[in-house]
Formats: C-alpha cells, sequence, structure tokens
C-alpha cells in the first residue's frame, strides 16, 4: 500500500475543493494515484448531487453584474437550502461568475425544462425542416436532429452552456459546488439588460 503524504492529501484537497479525510480516503482506495482519487471524488460528487436535485432551495442570492461601462446588466437569482451556505464566500463567487455567464454568453432560459413546450417543439420542427435533413436515412435523421438541439441547447440554456474558457459546462460548475457545499444549488431565474435593447 502506497504512503500518502499530507503534500498530496493537500494537493489533492486543492484541486478538488473536497475535505481533508475525503481526500484522504481516495487516496487510499486508489493507491496513491491523485488522478484516479480526483476522478473518484468528482464521480463520488456527481452522486451527491444527483442524490440532493430533489430537495427545496429556498434560500439563496440575488446578485448583479453590471458590465463596464455600464451597457449591460445581469439579476440572477441562485437559491440553496441555508442562508449558512447562501452566505459563504464560494456561493457568492459563483453567483457572481453566473452572472457574468449570463452578461456575456447571453442565454434565454436557466434549464431545458424552463424552455417553454411550444418554442421548444417549434424549434424541433425548424431543425426537422432543415435541408441537412434532406435525403437521409431515418436513423441518421434522428440522430442529426438531436445533435443540433443539443448544439442549441449550448447555445440558449444557461447550464449547458460552456463555463468561460474551461473544459466543463455551467451545469457541471453547479455540480460542484453542490458536492462542495453538501446543499441543492439551482438557478431559478434572470433577466439581462443591454443599453438599447
Amino acid at each position: 500500500m502506497a504512503t500518502i503524504t499530507a503534500e498530496t492529501v493537500k494537493a489533492l484537497r486543492e484541486q478538488s475543493g473536497a475535505g481533508i479525510m475525503e481526500c484522504k480516503r481516495a487516496l487510499e482506495e486508489t493507491g496513491g494515484d491523485l488522478a484516479k482519487a480526483a476522478a473518484n471524488l468528482k464521480e463520488r460528487g456527481q452522486a451527491a448531487a444527483d442524490k440532493r436535485s430533489g430537495r427545496d432551495a429556498n434560500e439563496g442570492q440575488v446578485g448583479s453584474y453590471i458590465h463596464m461601462g455600464g451597457k449591460i446588466g445581469v439579476l440572477i437569482e441562485v437559491n440553496c437550502e441555508t442562508d449558512f451556505v447562501a452566505r459563504t464566500d464560494e456561493f457568492q463567487k459563483l453567483v457572481r461568475d453566473l452572472a457574468m455567464q449570463v452578461a456575456g454568453l447571453r442565454p434565454l432560459y436557466p434549464t431545458i425544462e424552463s424552455i417553454p413546450a411550444a418554442e421548444l417543439e417549434a424549434k424541433k420542427g425548424e431543425l426537422a425542416a432543415s435541408d441537412m435533413l434532406a435525403g437521409k436515412p431515418e436513423n441518421v435523421r434522428e440522430q442529426i436532429l438531436e445533435g443540433q438541439l443539443k448544439k442549441w441547447f449550448a447555445e440558449v440554456v444557461l447550464v449547458e452552456q460552456p463555463f468561460r474558457d474551461q473544459d466543463v459546462t455551467v451545469g457541471q460548475l453547479i455540480t460542484a459546488a453542490i458536492a462542495k457545499t453538501g446543499e441543492n444549488i439551482k438557478v431559478r431565474r434572470f433577466v439581462r439588460f443591454e443599453l438599447g435593447e
């Protein structure tokens, strides 16, 4: 069995944000392999987030962001389960990051479920009628349609968008915050203002 040093635990903790004992346990389970331990913690975080997704999130914060020059502004409501978590620096940073994301990438909806059914059906119809599907076999048409719909979601749905220049989506960023805080976190709503619109 590999010896787990305090430096290795500290490196994993800084990388994952998980607790010291959780990091040590993950390193012990993976024989001291830092990459495998990080993947293990990420998997556990996803499982924890899935387990918490049904819990009520009625506390939180309404955050704002005004882009330099005052030409773009965002108000966003992000909810969690307790006011204790809502007051933490990590949660407030998450709210600010999400507000900046809305200012920069202009999503229209917080989640896929928040898209009005009529609009979603209209978009599916528009994509189904496009020239790129003409003459394709039915099974290929379905795959293309699904891919195009996914691409559209990444443009108009906040949690489906890539987060800044990182290899994670906003949804994965929120899932990581759920794993760290131990509470359900949801983006309830937002509004984006741009001068002249």
